[in-house]
């Protein structure tokens, strides 16, 4: 059974590893066999991300209002073709990453790839792109590379900063469309896990639990968001390019020696 302390380390674990560039789906599937909880998986990672919902919905209200009042506006566009990569690949692999993300057989390889790229888009020349200069072919790539990250272990806040820079984005303009674009994703995982759990694949965990590691992931992903958009203006992507490194030769060590 979760208990409350788990609840509220896996929280932390999933707010800051959502806009952080190094995978929240690896890091709580190790949080979940550290505590040796991995049939809660579905139930908690579904509340879970409802935690980084709000935190992007808080940190972005000014820009969902500007939707709302506006809801045919470029805005929605790009949020529309850079969400679609990520539907046509959840809907087509599904059923794959479902049963790969159970075992963890890929993650240590998924760190590696992510540290690779993060490491490559950081020796990219400076973007000038703004939010206005987006265009729908932009948003179009940096949504495929979101989808890649349907991946357990591929980091989709890393991915989309990586395709962002490539398009010539501004390394903070990079941060900020790339935690906007996580709204619909990460609605749209919650629905299609949703819909599992109400078809009796989750398991029953105390509803304190949960609500402790709700608050803990909406209140550690809205300092993640704030802090890393501050931090990639100035500062490199090398340092989680060599943590997800380091963490990828881990895990392969350890599942190749029988300890994991």
């Amino acid at each position: 059974m979760l208990t409350k302390l788990e609840a509220l380390i896996l929280g932390i674990i999933q707010g800051l590893t959502e806009f952080l560039p190094i995978s929240s789906t690896g890091h709580l599937y190790l949080g979940r066999n550290l505590f040796g909880l991995q049939e809660a998986g579905l139930l908690l990672d579904t509340m879970l991300h409802v935690g980084t919902l709000l935190a992007v919905f808080v940190f972005y209200k000014d820009e969902f209002i500007k939707i709302l009042k506006k809801p045919f506006s470029k805005l929605t566009f790009l949020l529309i073709v850079g969400t679609i990569p990520a539907v046509v690949f959840g809907l087509a692999f599904k059923d794959y990453i479902d049963d790969i993300s159970k075992t963890g057989v890929t993650i240590g390889w998924e760190f590696l790839i992510t540290g690779l790229f993060l490491w490559l888009a950081d020796s990219a020349k400076n973007g000038y792109k703004k939010m206005d200069d987006i265009s729908y072919k932009d948003a179009f790539i940096i949504g495929t590379f979101q989808a890649v990250a349907i991946m357990p272990a591929i980091s989709r806040s890393g991915m989309t900063i990586v395709a962002a820079l490539w398009r010539k984005l501004d390394r903070e303009t990079a941060a900020y469309f790339s935690f906007l674009l996580s709204t619909p994703a990460i609605a749209g995982a919650i629905v299609l896990q949703t819909k599992d759990l109400l078809e009796g694949q989750g398991e029953a965990i105390s509803l304190s639990a949960l609500l402790v590691g709700i608050a803990a992931s909406a209140l550690f992903g809205y300092v993640a968001v704030r802090w890393m958009i501050g931090y990639l203006k100035n500062h490199s992507l090398k340092p989680f390019a060599i943590y997800v490194w380091v963490l990828g030769i881990l895990v392969l060590f350890f599942q190749f020696t029988g300890r994991f």
